[in-house]
Formats: structure tokens, sequence, C-alpha cells
């Protein structure tokens, strides 16, 4: 009978070691995330499965051409996925469908297609971030007031693969 006992406890402290080491994961190092929407479309699709690095934010800030995870400003229950396009101190203006970053045309094979809206020559402020999806033609993102600069500390982590559907396996820039 004691042997029983201490299988159970056994067992117990397996659980509850998993649960907490679980729990610690994902509220630190890695959580999984649901593409939802077209705005990245065609680097990720909707209902795609990504898994994001929580932890990088850390020790670096963002880097211009990551694909990331933040709270929407106006509602920070909901997240956003967009693609980091200047960093604080950067210049930003969309012209003639092509996006200027420091006065230098960007080279982004990774559109589905050119932006139809303009954006005028701003200044990316300190601890923030200018991003835009990458179906700029159905992207809610800085170009619109809502989302604007998003604040650093509004980022929940960097997108580092898709790991669903199976055949959609991919790492993330």
């Amino acid at each position: 009978m004691s042997s029983l006992g201490e299988e159970a406890k056994d067992w117990i402290v397996s659980i509850v070691v998993a649960v907490v080491l679980a729990f610690i994961i994902r509220q630190f190092v890695v959580e999984l995330y649901i593409v939802d929407g077209p705005s990245m479309r065609p680097t990720l699709q909707s209902q795609e499965r990504l898994v994001v690095n929580k932890f990088i934010y850390q020790f670096r800030e963002p880097q211009k051409g990551e694909i990331l995870v933040f709270q929407y400003p106006r509602d920070p229950k909901r997240d956003f996925i967009k693609r980091v396009i200047a960093t604080a101190g950067d210049t930003v203006e969309i012209k003639d469908g092509r996006v200027f970053v420091n006065d230098q045309l960007l080279n982004e094979d990774y559109i589905l297609e050119k932006t139809k809206s303009e954006y005028p020559k701003s200044t990316v402020p300190k601890g923030t971030i200018f991003v835009m999806g990458d179906n700029r033609n159905n992207s809610e993102d800085s170009r619109f007031a809502d989302v604007g600069f998003v604040p650093l500390d509004l980022i929940k982590g960097k997108a580092m693969l898709v790991f669903w559907p199976l055949d959609s396996f991919k790492a993330l820039p």
C-alpha cells in the first residue's frame, strides 16, 4: 500500500512541476499565436500558428524587417502582428506607392502589392517603432491614427516561426 502512495505522490509532484514549467515558459519565453486576418499576406496566412519569442526584446530593441506581435494601442486585449519598418530616430515617408526610410527606398520583396496610400515624412519618436502589414492595402498599421507609432512597452514578442499547418512550416526573418 505504501508504494502505491509513493507512486501517487511522485505523479502529483511531476504534474505540479510540469504545470509550473509550462506557466513560466508561456509567461516569459515563448507563446503560441494564431494569425487572424489577411494583413500580413503573402508572408503569413490567416489561421497559421506562430511561435513568438517573448524574451528577445528584454535584451535588445526590435530591428527593421522583423515581424512582431504587439498590443493594439486602442484595445490592449487585442494583439496585432506586423513588420517593423522603422525604429526610433528614423524618418518614414510613403509616396507614389513606395516606402522610404531615412530617404532610402525600401526593397520590399515581401509585400503583396504597392501601397495605394501616402504618408507624410515623419520621424519615429524615441521609445516607439513604425510598423506595417505586408498586405499594405488591407492592413491597419502605423499609418493609421488608432495604431500610430507603437510604444516599445506594448510589444509582446518576435514571431520566430510558423509551425502549423505543417506544409507552411518556416522560420521568419
